[in-house]
């Protein structure tokens, strides 16, 4: 499993960076842990026992920004799983490495990793 430190910057209803979803422990940004494995990502905001699970069966999209959710990422690039929850379609925006490279490189394997979930589904 793949893990460091990160920021989780909020998730966004409908791509609309003033809609925040509010429910399930997804409205608090903040600084943490990630960690991914070839079915999903995972991070814990520090001092939280909460954990922030996407699954990649529900992912329909990644992206890459500079932005989310309103606040910048200090033009890190910031990942953004696009994932459906019950009826709604939500983007949650994640800073992985202040490194350009590092994060990347992160960002690749995790779309790489989410890519092979679709083509077994």
């Amino acid at each position: 499993m793949n893990s460091g430190r990160g920021y989780y910057f909020g998730t966004e209803i409908g791509g609309k960076w003033w809609r925040r979803y509010r429910r399930d422990g997804l409205f608090a940004r903040g600084l943490g842990e990630y960690r991914y494995d070839d079915r999903a990502f995972y991070f814990q905001r520090k001092l939280s026992g909460n954990v922030i699970r996407i699954e990649f069966a529900a992912v329909e999209d990644i992206r890459t920004g500079r932005w989310h959710a309103g606040r910048w990422g200090a033009g890190a690039p910031v990942i953004k799983f696009i994932w459906k929850k019950d009826d709604l379609t939500l983007s949650s925006g994640f800073l992985l490495s202040r490194n350009r490279e590092e994060a990347a490189r992160i960002i690749e394997d995790i779309v790489r990793r989410w890519r092979a979930t679709r083509s077994r589904s």
